[in-house]
């Protein structure tokens, strides 16, 4: 028999060799400080969009000139380019810009809130910045809007808003109606519900969404009536992608009648309207209907911080996530409610009624209107349609071979659907070139140009660019393209 000796233990460990050690520090690489970024000269500008940004874009600001401006500062209603010129500002950065551009008050909360070391991300304990501001809005919102989620931009906040709508709504009614020429976002949720191809591209849309004509309420009653599945309808108080579009007083009311008969969710987009744009805190106000869901953003930011909210009414935001165990469905993300962005908004709601700013919107809005339609009058072959409320305005151009004598209409007109746009964009070319003035334009109707200046705008500035506007078309179409071919050129 053989004997097999047992081994004899040891505590010795098998050694193996270590890698050697890193660096003891990591090579910085070749980065732009702050001082180079604010010495950057243009051509230094354009190659970095060019290699990092967006090359495309870069095309349509070299038709429109603007690649040709870097911007120093901005203060007020104006910018200030790198060679001393002051730009009126009637864009508004789309309605972002209700306090103009650094508003001292805005300023100096900021200031302050830096030098006190102040929280900023706070996700673990509750913040009085996100409260405070959660109950500012809610002061600001009629009837029993008072449930606020706080994100950082308006298709976050209507992301939050549609996803709300839809658990409120259940799971027997899913689906969701939106309008044509419709915009509420980008991100992939509410792309869905954005009526734009260009923006759809060949993503795949969420497959629970119906298409209806805007201001058409006896399509939304068929709608309603015909299909028990429709849970939600998701609507702009006012179009602002689709050219300045309204619909009348009546069928916003009849729409909120219609919601309570047929139990459907009203969303009420107000990212780009809301905010005192219109001459109200929010354009659904003017209608004396209140939705079961809105949502804000643009200037809610004070034009120093990326805000949004969802404000719903409590009933429908408890039946959504009203539970310990549903509250965490759609919590505030990771960057809403930020301290500082929390107080700048806190600020700026407070500067938007101590300076009366939504009287002002109203006010010098319907004086902007007159003087506009006055213009129209003037030119009445070269504007179709003046239109909008407050400072949310739409300033619409014949299609261009109807800007034409009668000889050449007939030739011009099959080449309409290509020019669309043109007229727009030689009009805000030759303003911002020869004027000083910085106009908007739309999504959907290309010959409308987009007037959204800061709700400060005072009747100087209304005439300033008034009678640029005039100066501008009384050279005549032929002069306009004549000039606007001259500077492609230059």
């Amino acid at each position: 028999m053989t004997v097999m000796a047992k081994p004899e233990q040891t505590n010795a460990r098998t050694m193996v060799s270590a890698p050697a050690m890193s660096p003891t520090t990591i090579a910085k690489p070749d980065l732009i400080s702050v001082e180079q970024a604010k010495s950057m000269d243009v051509a230094r500008m354009t190659d970095l969009f060019k290699a990092h940004l967006n090359p495309g874009q870069l095309h349509f600001m070299k038709l429109l000139g603007f690649h040709k401006i870097k911007i120093e500062r901005a203060e007020g209603m104006f910018y200030i380019d790198q060679n001393g010129r002051k730009i009126l500002d009637f864009f508004g950065g789309f309605g972002s810009l209700a306090f103009g551009h650094n508003h001292p008050r805005i300023l100096e909360a900021r200031r302050k809130f830096q030098e006190e070391k102040r929280q900023e991300i706070a996700i673990a304990f509750m913040s009085q910045y996100a409260a405070a501001l959660a109950h500012n809005i809610a002061k600001c919102s009629p009837g029993d809007l008072d449930m606020v989620f706080l994100g950082s931009s308006g298709s976050e906040a209507m992301e939050a808003a549609v996803k709300l709508a839809e658990r409120a709504a259940g799971p027997k009614r899913p689906k969701i109606v939106y309008a044509e020429n419709s915009f509420h976002g980008k991100t992939k949720g509410v792309l869905g519900i954005t009526d734009g191809q260009l923006y759809r591209a060949d993503f795949k849309m969420a497959e629970n969404t119906v298409r209806i004509p805007f201001a058409d309420i006896e399509a939304v009653e068929r709608l309603f009536r015909s299909d028990p599945e429709v849970g939600v309808i998701v609507l702009e108080t006012i179009q602002g992608g689709g050219g300045i579009i309204q619909a009348p007083a009546e069928y916003w009311q009849k729409l909120r009648a219609l919601c309570d008969q047929y139990g459907v969710l009203w969303v009420a987009d107000e990212v780009q309207c809301g905010y005192g744009r219109s001459g109200r805190f929010y354009a659904f106000e003017h209608y004396g209907v209140v939705p079961d869901v809105t949502a804000l953003a643009k200037s809610l930011g004070a034009g120093k911080a990326a805000v949004g909210a969802m404000i719903a009414r409590r009933e429908i935001y408890m039946k959504a996530y009203g539970t310990p165990k549903t509250a965490m469905i759609h919590a505030m993300a990771t960057f809403g409610g930020m301290g500082e962005a929390c107080i700048t908004a806190i600020e700026g709601i407070n500067v938007l009624y101590d300076e009366g700013l939504i009287d002002n919107a109203a006010s010098t809005g319907d004086y902007l209107l007159q003087r506009l339609q006055a213009l129209k009058e003037k030119y009445p072959k070269i504007i179709k349609d003046v239109r909008g409320k407050g400072f949310m305005v739409g300033l619409e151009f014949h299609d261009f071979s109807q800007t034409l004598p009668m000889v050449l209409r007939p030739i011009v007109s099959v080449l309409d659907d290509k020019l669309k746009g043109s007229l727009s964009g030689f009009v805000g070319a030759l303003l911002l070139r020869d004027y000083d003035v910085l106009v908007a334009f739309t999504e959907y109707n290309r010959n409308v140009i987009r007037l959204e200046p800061p709700l400060i705008c005072q009747r100087e500035h209304v005439d300033r660019f008034v009678d640029a506007f005039d100066s501008l078309l009384s050279r005549g179409i032929v002069g306009i393209v004549k000039d606007f071919v001259k500077s492609q050129v230059r």
